[in-house]
Formats: C-alpha cells, structure tokens, sequence
C-alpha cells in the first residue's frame, strides 16, 4: 500500500429544497473544479427563515481529495 497525501477544501452549498439537495450543489461544484474526490465532513447546517418558515439551506461541507502523485 502507497503512502496518499490528501486536500480538504471547504464549500458552502445552499438549495431551497432541502439539505440532502445543498450537499449535492456543493458536490456537483467540486467535482467541476476539482479532481480525485474521496468523502465529504458537513460542518455545518444553517437555514434562512421567512415568515416562520424555512426559506432556504446552507450546508458547509469540506470535501476531501487525493492528490496526484
């Protein structure tokens, strides 16, 4: 077994959907930009409130990579 070093990059995803949905803006935005994705840590979970209700999500993920040898 080689030896990886890994990059851990953080995103913030948002979706008026749900959190499973702004979890996956931010995947599909890392994979654009960035390659060898391996595992996500969400960090983070926030919501924007209108009228009593949830309006929109916020998820902060960080997304980890390996990096090319």
């Amino acid at each position: 077994m080689s030896a990886h070093v890994y990059k851990k990059i953080e995103f913030v995803g948002s979706s008026s959907i749900s959190i499973e949905d702004a979890v996956a803006n931010a995947v599909a935005k890392a994979s654009s930009t960035e390659k060898n994705l391996r595992w996500l840590e969400v960090t983070e979970t926030r919501a924007h409130l209108e009228e009593g209700k949830i309006a929109h999500w916020q998820v902060t993920v960080k997304i980890g990579s390996t990096l090319e040898e």
